[in-house]
């Protein structure tokens, strides 16, 4: 079990930060330990009388599993007090009764919470975990923090990505820390201060010093780490496999990326549009396209299956996180390797992961591009 003095001095400077700002952001690339800084922060501020009860919001499968396999992780968080807010509502209900000091829910339940709780807000702290799914202020769930905020006592936000679409992902979440003190009371006042449009007003650009003069402005309550000023990790090796395909197929590819169309065994294939044409091409490289009813499946090639055995045959046994496209993709490595599972919202399969239970794991990108901690199960990822 991990201990205080295990945390990295760029945690210590973390946890000091939140504790020197009742409002703030972290803006830590992934691998920095933002989750263990920020409760070992909220262990600080509850012995020091500074914060009683906390709201962590999360991701759905963030709230599910890294939170708590966090405090499990460390001695000095062992004494905290945790419930996970979830299921029905009757079910949420009870939870919310719980006299434990840290609350956690997903951020689909930010509405639910705030129309049941509004009138007699119980958190003095509120942990938004991801803040840049708060990065738009015409959300449900932003509207509902927003009417709560002056309920809050101290608030901390929790992101590497603040920003992956531009700067104007950055004024909602600078908000709910100082209500528009730094970036202006509304959207509209930030959008044309430090951006402009082109002619059509579709597409916003930042002004020549819109950066430099946000940043200044923010640098008082967010504290930005980079991953390559702080960790030392070995390089990452990439092995790429060409997987071609055989002359006949090729040719059958070819004509179906020509004409939109394709017929195999009475099954019939075709695409309504070229955006439609290039995701059956990608169906068709993986090996199965989906046909026109969405109801059928028309297998055209093994190749990469094939090229997928001989990698883990090589791998002789370790642990492997396997990332899919397409459901097909899935369901045929499920049925070529009878070892494989699929990661679910199911907390204990990202624990049997991390303690070597599961040696194949299938993940779809988009279901845990946030927030999980599943770099213990294994570091071969095809």
């Amino acid at each position: 079990m991990l201990m205080k003095h295990n945390l990295h001095n760029y945690q210590k400077r973390a946890v000091e930060f939140i504790k020197d700002n009742r409002k703030c952001a972290l803006f830590l690339d992934m691998g920095l330990g933002k989750t263990a800084s920020t409760l070992t922060a909220i262990t600080d501020l509850i012995s020091e009388c500074k914060a009683d009860k906390i709201l962590v919001i999360a991701p759905l499968r963030v709230a599910l599993s890294t939170w708590h396999a966090e405090i499990a992780k460390w001695e000095h968080l062992q004494h905290l007090s945790y419930t996970i807010i979830k299921g029905m509502p009757s079910t949420r209900m009870n939870k919310l009764a719980d006299n434990t000091r840290i609350h956690i829910i997903s951020r689909d339940l930010v509405v639910w919470l705030v129309n049941h709780c509004k009138e007699e807000w119980p958190y003095d702290m509120v942990v938004i975990d991801e803040s840049s799914s708060f990065k738009s202020a015409k959300t449900q769930r932003f509207k509902a923090i927003k009417q709560v905020l002056p309920q809050i006592n101290r608030m901390v936000l929790l992101t590497g990505t603040p920003a992956s679409n531009g700067l104007l992902d950055l004024w909602s979440q600078i908000y709910l820390i100082d209500q528009g003190k730094r970036l202006y009371k509304t959207y509209y006042a930030y959008l044309y201060k430090f951006f402009y449009s082109d002619h059509m007003g579709y597409n916003w650009r930042p002004r020549g010093i819109a950066q430099q003069e946000i940043t200044s402005r923010i640098q008082d309550i967010c504290l930005s780490m980079s991953a390559n000023d702080y960790l030392e990790l070995p390089d990452v090796v990439f092995a790429d496999r060409r997987c071609e395909l055989d002359q006949s197929t090729a040719r059958e590819y070819k004509s179906f990326k020509k004409e939109f169309f394709m017929e195999h065994e009475g099954e019939v294939v075709t695409a309504s549009s070229a955006a439609v044409l290039v995701n059956k091409l990608m169906q068709f490289c993986n090996g199965a396209v989906y046909t026109q009813d969405k109801q059928n499946v028309v297998v055209k090639h093994n190749q990469k299956l094939d090229v997928l055995e001989e990698v883990i045959e090589e791998l002789q046994g370790q642990n492997v996180l396997i990332a899919y496209n397409f459901q097909t993709d899935r369901d045929r490595i499920l049925k070529r390797f009878k070892e494989a599972q699929v990661l679910t919202q199911d907390p204990s399969c990202i624990e049997r992961w991390n303690s070597g239970e599961i040696s194949m794991l299938l993940a779809h990108p988009a279901s845990c591009g946030h927030g999980l901690n599943i770099q213990h199960g294994g570091n071969h990822i095809i």
